[in-house]
């Protein structure tokens, strides 16, 4: 089996976005040809994340409009829901598809209109991915969060300030991202004094309601040499899904999907986790970023608050920059565009184009969550050799 590279990346200004889904789709699947040097007329393949056009705009088949869109007709054409890891997930269908050698030109594209429902409206509809008998009770995302942080805190014996340190890390990073729907630093302080959502969580703990797209352009290894000097290969990827009902878990603090899906990528692509130079992990919430560290094996159960406070996932000084794009703390969290994001973001960092947010970095990871750890995609990807 070849191997499977990225040629090209893109992704949209987040945040409050005029546009509807279809055009944000479009211009950064666009954006992403452009930026491969890639015509339309090539794709053979594309697929488009996204979980909630329906229930958000009264939208279908937003994927078959993309590619009239931008003239990729007649490609083969299919929507990927996998609720708030539908981008993780279509990167996994991306490379699928080329790395069984039913395409030579994929193109992905992730993205969703959110922003002009309410807050409770668009609470209800992400908060509809939870098991029936959960979600009559009112039970939503927020408050699995709250519990767990809390437990979590008590368990392990962390300060609250530890939580609050992610969401100041991550403002910071999206700083200097200008795709980022939150540019602007914050303080500890001011996490801490923020409304309280879900006892322990605060405001600034978890992330916003966004508008937004993202792109990657997929292809054989032998096909990228075509294209480009700098590509990144996808070098290892895998998903998994953990009990729906969250209350069944034997360890709330345990993400049974990343591990799993963290397992299956290390082994595929021949890297563990001291080998990863940059992650980006999906921080809808303040303590998922605790948990994945963990559940990826960056941090022993029950350590992962230690290692921020020592700064260890600092993008500058710390030994694993985590979240180098400002997480969806701070760049946002347009459902469908994350995972697609995460994956532009390592691209970035791999092939040296990521400006001020640059590290030093040759393998990279990113995960993707869906629910409260419901399914999960994690994806190791290096740069080209």
């Amino acid at each position: 089996m070849e191997r499977v590279a990225i040629i090209g990346a893109s992704m949209t200004q987040f945040g409050q976005r005029e546009e509807w889904v279809v055009d944000l789709l479009t211009e950064a699947a666009l954006d992403c040809l452009e930026d491969a040097a890639v015509d339309a007329s090539a794709v053979e393949h594309l697929y488009v994340s996204n979980m909630a056009s329906g229930e958000f705009e009264g939208q279908s088949g937003v994927m078959n409009a993309v590619a009239h869109d931008i003239g990729a007709v007649p490609a083969y054409t299919q929507r990927v829901d996998q609720t708030s890891s539908s981008g993780g997930a279509g990167m996994y269908a991306a490379w699928q598809s080329v790395a069984s050698g039913a395409s030579e030109m994929t193109l992905l594209v992730g993205g969703e209109k959110m922003t002009h429902k309410t807050t409770g409206e668009a609470t209800d509809v992400i908060a509809s991915l939870t098991h029936p008998a959960e979600y009559k009770t009112g039970v939503t995302l927020p408050s699995f969060a709250g519990l767990t942080a809390r437990h979590y805190l008590e368990r392990f014996d962390a300060p609250r300030e530890s939580l609050a340190k992610v969401a100041v890390k991550n403002h910071e990073n999206g700083v200097d991202n200008p795709h980022a729907q939150f540019q602007k630093e914050i303080d500890v302080e001011t996490v801490l004094e923020s409304p309280i959502v879900a006892d322990p969580l605060r405001l600034y703990d978890f992330c916003p309601i966004t508008d937004g797209s993202a792109a990657l352009l997929f292809c054989p290894e032998s096909v990228a040499k075509e294209y480009a000097d700098e590509y990144v290969v996808v070098a290892g990827i895998d998903g998994a899904t953990d009990t729906h009902v969250v209350h069944e878990r034997e360890d709330p603090t345990v993400m049974g999907g990343v591990v799993e899906s963290g397992e299956g990528a290390y082994e595929m692509s021949g890297y563990g986790p001291d080998d990863v130079d940059v992650a980006e992990l999906h921080d809808m919430f303040t303590i998922l970023e605790f948990l994945q560290m963990e559940g990826l094996g960056f941090a022993e159960q029950g350590e992962a608050w230690k290692l921020v406070e020592e700064g260890y996932t600092e993008r500058d000084t710390g030994e694993l920059p985590i979240n180098t794009s400002g997480g969806l703390k701070s760049k946002g969290h347009p459902l469908g565009a994350s995972g697609v994001a995460q994956g532009v973001e390592i691209y970035e960092q791999l092939v040296g184009e990521a400006g001020p947010r640059q590290v030093d970095a040759d393998v990279g990871l990113a995960c993707n969550v869906g629910g409260f750890g419901n399914c999960v995609i994690t994806t190791i990807m290096e740069a080209a050799r």
